[in-house]
Protein backbone atom coordinates (compact mmCIF):
# COMPACT_ATOMS: atom_id res chain seq x y z
CA UNK A 1 0.00 0.00 0.00
CA UNK A 2 0.79 3.46 -0.84
CA UNK A 3 2.16 5.18 2.61
CA UNK A 4 2.48 8.65 0.94
CA UNK A 5 0.84 11.50 3.17
CA UNK A 6 -1.83 12.23 0.65
CA UNK A 7 -3.04 8.78 0.81
CA UNK A 8 -2.75 8.22 4.77
CA UNK A 9 -5.25 11.24 4.25
CA UNK A 10 -7.67 9.64 1.75
CA UNK A 11 -7.55 6.49 3.27
CA UNK A 12 -8.64 7.87 6.77
CA UNK A 13 -11.35 9.45 4.97
CA UNK A 14 -12.52 6.73 3.40
CA UNK A 15 -12.63 4.68 6.27
CA UNK A 16 -14.79 7.19 8.66
CA UNK A 17 -17.27 7.19 5.91
CA UNK A 18 -17.07 3.30 5.68
CA UNK A 19 -17.80 2.86 9.39
CA UNK A 20 -21.47 4.54 8.61
CA UNK A 21 -22.33 2.86 5.26
CA UNK A 22 -21.52 -0.94 6.90
CA UNK A 23 -23.42 0.24 9.74
CA UNK A 24 -26.75 1.51 7.27
CA UNK A 25 -26.15 -1.37 4.70
CA UNK A 26 -27.09 -3.83 8.00
CA UNK A 27 -30.35 -2.03 8.30
CA UNK A 28 -31.06 -2.49 4.26
CA UNK A 29 -32.49 -5.92 4.42
CA UNK A 30 -34.10 -4.82 7.40
CA UNK A 31 -36.60 -2.37 5.40
CA UNK A 32 -37.10 -4.19 2.44
CA UNK A 33 -40.30 -5.62 3.68
CA UNK A 34 -41.48 -2.21 4.66
CA UNK A 35 -43.87 -0.62 1.66
CA UNK A 36 -42.21 2.38 1.36
CA UNK A 37 -39.07 0.32 0.99
CA UNK A 38 -35.55 1.34 1.33
CA UNK A 39 -34.86 4.18 -1.10
CA UNK A 40 -35.41 6.91 1.00
CA UNK A 41 -32.86 5.50 3.72
CA UNK A 42 -30.19 4.34 1.29
CA UNK A 43 -30.39 8.41 0.08
CA UNK A 44 -29.88 9.20 3.72
CA UNK A 45 -27.33 6.78 3.70
CA UNK A 46 -25.63 8.02 0.64
CA UNK A 47 -25.56 11.40 1.96
CA UNK A 48 -24.16 11.01 5.45
CA UNK A 49 -21.00 9.33 4.13
CA UNK A 50 -20.49 12.81 1.04
CA UNK A 51 -20.60 15.02 4.00
CA UNK A 52 -18.17 12.26 6.18
CA UNK A 53 -15.84 12.71 3.28
CA UNK A 54 -16.17 16.15 2.43
CA UNK A 55 -15.52 17.16 6.30
CA UNK A 56 -12.37 15.05 6.57
CA UNK A 57 -10.40 15.84 3.48
CA UNK A 58 -11.53 19.77 3.46
CA UNK A 59 -9.98 19.35 7.38
CA UNK A 60 -6.69 17.78 6.40
CA UNK A 61 -6.49 20.03 3.15
CA UNK A 62 -8.41 23.31 3.46
CA UNK A 63 -8.89 25.16 0.15
CA UNK A 64 -9.08 22.21 -2.07
CA UNK A 65 -12.25 22.15 -4.45
CA UNK A 66 -14.88 19.12 -4.51
CA UNK A 67 -17.07 17.77 -7.28
CA UNK A 68 -20.00 15.56 -5.20
CA UNK A 69 -22.29 13.58 -6.51
CA UNK A 70 -24.71 14.42 -4.38
CA UNK A 71 -23.76 18.26 -3.12
CA UNK A 72 -22.36 19.41 -6.88
CA UNK A 73 -19.32 22.04 -7.20
CA UNK A 74 -17.58 23.85 -4.62
CA UNK A 75 -15.01 25.57 -5.69
CA UNK A 76 -12.05 26.04 -3.31
CA UNK A 77 -9.47 28.63 -2.57
CA UNK A 78 -7.22 26.50 -4.40
CA UNK A 79 -7.67 26.39 -7.99
CA UNK A 80 -5.37 23.42 -8.92
CA UNK A 81 -7.08 20.76 -6.52
CA UNK A 82 -10.26 19.55 -6.42
CA UNK A 83 -11.84 16.12 -4.91
CA UNK A 84 -14.31 14.29 -6.98
CA UNK A 85 -16.25 12.05 -4.96
CA UNK A 86 -18.87 8.88 -5.29
CA UNK A 87 -19.66 8.29 -1.84
CA UNK A 88 -21.86 5.17 -3.09
CA UNK A 89 -21.17 3.79 -6.08
CA UNK A 90 -23.39 1.18 -6.82
CA UNK A 91 -26.66 2.51 -5.17
CA UNK A 92 -28.87 -0.14 -6.63
CA UNK A 93 -27.03 -2.84 -4.90
CA UNK A 94 -26.50 -1.17 -2.26
CA UNK A 95 -30.54 -1.01 -1.89
CA UNK A 96 -31.43 -4.60 -2.70
CA UNK A 97 -28.46 -5.86 -0.08
CA UNK A 98 -26.14 -6.54 -2.88
CA UNK A 99 -22.52 -6.38 -1.33
CA UNK A 100 -20.96 -4.81 -4.36
CA UNK A 101 -20.87 -0.88 -4.11
CA UNK A 102 -18.07 1.40 -3.34
CA UNK A 103 -16.73 4.42 -2.32
CA UNK A 104 -14.19 6.33 -4.88
CA UNK A 105 -12.72 9.26 -4.29
CA UNK A 106 -10.38 10.73 -6.96
CA UNK A 107 -8.03 13.97 -6.36
CA UNK A 108 -7.48 16.12 -9.68
CA UNK A 109 -4.69 18.56 -9.95
CA UNK A 110 -4.36 21.20 -13.09
CA UNK A 111 -6.93 18.94 -14.72
CA UNK A 112 -5.35 15.96 -14.50
CA UNK A 113 -6.22 12.99 -11.71
CA UNK A 114 -2.93 12.30 -10.16
CA UNK A 115 -4.36 9.92 -7.13
CA UNK A 116 -7.29 7.75 -5.85
CA UNK A 117 -9.15 5.20 -3.78
CA UNK A 118 -12.10 2.47 -4.32
CA UNK A 119 -12.83 1.35 -1.48
CA UNK A 120 -15.71 -2.21 -1.09
CA UNK A 121 -16.58 -1.85 2.73
CA UNK A 122 -17.87 -5.16 2.59
CA UNK A 123 -15.19 -6.97 1.34
CA UNK A 124 -12.80 -4.79 3.34
CA UNK A 125 -11.04 -4.23 -0.26
CA UNK A 126 -8.93 -0.92 -0.79
CA UNK A 127 -7.85 -0.37 -4.10
CA UNK A 128 -5.53 3.09 -4.14
CA UNK A 129 -3.00 4.78 -6.31
CA UNK A 130 -1.16 7.62 -6.88
CA UNK A 131 0.73 8.96 -9.89
CA UNK A 132 3.88 7.45 -10.54
CA UNK A 133 3.77 5.46 -7.58
CA UNK A 134 1.65 2.15 -8.53
CA UNK A 135 -1.04 0.53 -8.07
CA UNK A 136 -2.28 -1.68 -5.21
CA UNK A 137 -5.04 -4.06 -3.58
CA UNK A 138 -4.69 -3.47 0.10
CA UNK A 139 -1.08 -4.30 0.29
CA UNK A 140 -0.60 -6.17 -3.00
CA UNK A 141 0.70 -4.20 -5.30
CA UNK A 142 -1.69 -4.50 -8.77
CA UNK A 143 -1.31 -5.28 -12.43
CA UNK A 144 -3.57 -5.64 -15.39
CA UNK A 145 -4.15 -8.92 -17.05
CA UNK A 146 -1.95 -10.07 -19.45
CA UNK A 147 -4.53 -11.71 -21.99
CA UNK A 148 -3.45 -10.49 -25.34
CA UNK A 149 -6.40 -11.78 -28.07
CA UNK A 150 -10.23 -10.94 -26.94
CA UNK A 151 -11.74 -14.78 -27.25
CA UNK A 152 -9.58 -15.18 -24.20
CA UNK A 153 -11.32 -12.33 -22.17
CA UNK A 154 -14.21 -11.77 -19.82
CA UNK A 155 -15.12 -8.13 -20.42
CA UNK A 156 -17.58 -6.28 -17.83
CA UNK A 157 -20.21 -3.68 -19.09
CA UNK A 158 -22.20 -0.99 -17.92
CA UNK A 159 -25.62 -2.03 -19.46
CA UNK A 160 -28.46 0.75 -19.59
CA UNK A 161 -31.66 -0.02 -17.55
CA UNK A 162 -35.18 1.85 -17.37
CA UNK A 163 -35.04 5.44 -18.34
CA UNK A 164 -31.28 5.37 -19.19
CA UNK A 165 -29.14 5.11 -22.64
CA UNK A 166 -29.79 3.95 -25.76
CA UNK A 167 -30.70 0.34 -25.29
CA UNK A 168 -31.14 -0.95 -29.36
CA UNK A 169 -27.22 0.39 -29.64
CA UNK A 170 -26.12 -1.38 -26.23
CA UNK A 171 -27.77 -4.63 -27.26
CA UNK A 172 -25.98 -4.35 -30.67
CA UNK A 173 -22.94 -4.04 -28.88
CA UNK A 174 -23.14 -6.61 -26.02
CA UNK A 175 -24.12 -8.92 -29.59
CA UNK A 176 -20.50 -7.98 -30.75
CA UNK A 177 -18.88 -8.81 -27.70
CA UNK A 178 -20.58 -11.53 -27.00
CA UNK A 179 -19.44 -13.45 -29.83
CA UNK A 180 -16.03 -12.54 -29.56
CA UNK A 181 -15.16 -13.61 -25.77
CA UNK A 182 -15.22 -15.77 -23.22
CA UNK A 183 -17.80 -13.99 -20.99
CA UNK A 184 -19.72 -10.74 -20.39
CA UNK A 185 -20.70 -9.52 -16.91
CA UNK A 186 -22.43 -6.64 -15.20
CA UNK A 187 -21.71 -5.18 -11.21
CA UNK A 188 -23.75 -2.12 -11.04
CA UNK A 189 -20.64 0.04 -10.20
CA UNK A 190 -18.24 1.56 -12.34
CA UNK A 191 -15.76 1.79 -9.99
CA UNK A 192 -15.47 -1.71 -8.91
CA UNK A 193 -15.46 -2.13 -12.16
CA UNK A 194 -12.41 0.00 -13.08
CA UNK A 195 -10.86 -1.37 -9.77
CA UNK A 196 -11.39 -5.03 -10.60
CA UNK A 197 -9.94 -4.25 -14.49
CA UNK A 198 -6.50 -3.15 -12.36
CA UNK A 199 -6.34 -6.05 -10.31
CA UNK A 200 -6.77 -8.74 -13.79
CA UNK A 201 -10.07 -9.73 -12.53
CA UNK A 202 -11.75 -8.08 -15.78
CA UNK A 203 -9.94 -8.43 -18.75
CA UNK A 204 -11.55 -5.06 -19.97
CA UNK A 205 -14.45 -2.72 -19.00
CA UNK A 206 -17.22 -0.47 -21.35
CA UNK A 207 -19.44 1.98 -20.20
CA UNK A 208 -21.08 5.48 -21.51
CA UNK A 209 -23.27 7.65 -19.63
CA UNK A 210 -21.18 8.27 -16.86
CA UNK A 211 -20.51 11.19 -14.44
CA UNK A 212 -16.87 12.51 -13.61
CA UNK A 213 -17.41 10.88 -10.08
CA UNK A 214 -17.73 7.42 -11.77
CA UNK A 215 -14.47 7.12 -13.32
CA UNK A 216 -12.10 9.87 -11.65
CA UNK A 217 -10.71 7.18 -8.78
CA UNK A 218 -10.53 4.08 -11.14
CA UNK A 219 -8.94 5.25 -14.04
CA UNK A 220 -5.67 6.17 -12.48
CA UNK A 221 -6.26 2.69 -10.87
CA UNK A 222 -5.84 1.12 -14.36
CA UNK A 223 -3.43 3.13 -15.59
CA UNK A 224 -1.05 2.83 -12.63
CA UNK A 225 -1.69 -1.23 -13.17
CA UNK A 226 -0.38 -0.84 -16.67
CA UNK A 227 -3.53 -0.28 -18.55
CA UNK A 228 -5.19 1.61 -20.93
CA UNK A 229 -8.24 3.86 -20.82
CA UNK A 230 -9.91 5.74 -23.60
CA UNK A 231 -13.26 7.00 -24.60
CA UNK A 232 -15.24 4.91 -27.30
CA UNK A 233 -13.70 6.35 -30.16
CA UNK A 234 -9.64 5.78 -28.50
CA UNK A 235 -9.62 9.21 -27.66
CA UNK A 236 -7.81 11.03 -24.71
CA UNK A 237 -10.27 10.18 -21.63
CA UNK A 238 -12.39 13.07 -20.93
CA UNK A 239 -14.30 13.05 -17.35
CA UNK A 240 -16.94 15.19 -19.34
CA UNK A 241 -17.42 12.53 -21.78
CA UNK A 242 -19.02 10.23 -20.34
CA UNK A 243 -17.66 7.35 -22.04
CA UNK A 244 -14.48 4.81 -21.22
CA UNK A 245 -12.95 1.44 -22.16
CA UNK A 246 -10.39 0.24 -20.29
CA UNK A 247 -8.37 -2.99 -20.73
CA UNK A 248 -4.30 -3.50 -20.96
CA UNK A 249 -2.88 -1.89 -24.43
CA UNK A 250 -3.55 -5.12 -26.23
CA UNK A 251 -7.22 -5.90 -25.73
CA UNK A 252 -8.06 -2.02 -25.27
CA UNK A 253 -7.19 -2.05 -29.22
CA UNK A 254 -9.57 -4.92 -29.95
CA UNK A 255 -11.99 -3.55 -27.84
CA UNK A 256 -12.06 -0.36 -29.69
CA UNK A 257 -12.24 -2.10 -33.11
CA UNK A 258 -15.30 -4.34 -32.19
CA UNK A 259 -17.36 -1.51 -30.62
CA UNK A 260 -15.93 1.05 -34.26
CA UNK A 261 -19.38 2.35 -35.27
CA UNK A 262 -21.86 0.50 -32.79
CA UNK A 263 -21.63 2.90 -30.07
Amino acid sequence: MIKTALMNVMTAAVRKAARGMIRDFGEVENLQVSRKGPADFVSNADKRAERTLQRELEKARPGYGFILEEGGEIKGTDPQHRWIIDPLDGTTNFLHSIPLFAISVGLERDGEIVAGIVYNPVSDELFTAERGKGAYLNDRRLRVAARRSLEDCVVTLGIPHLGRGDHEAWLTTQRTLMARTQGIRRTGTAALDLAWVAAGRFDGFVETGLSAWDIAAGLILVKEAGGYVTDTRNRDLSLKSGEVVAANPEVHNELIKSLSGRV
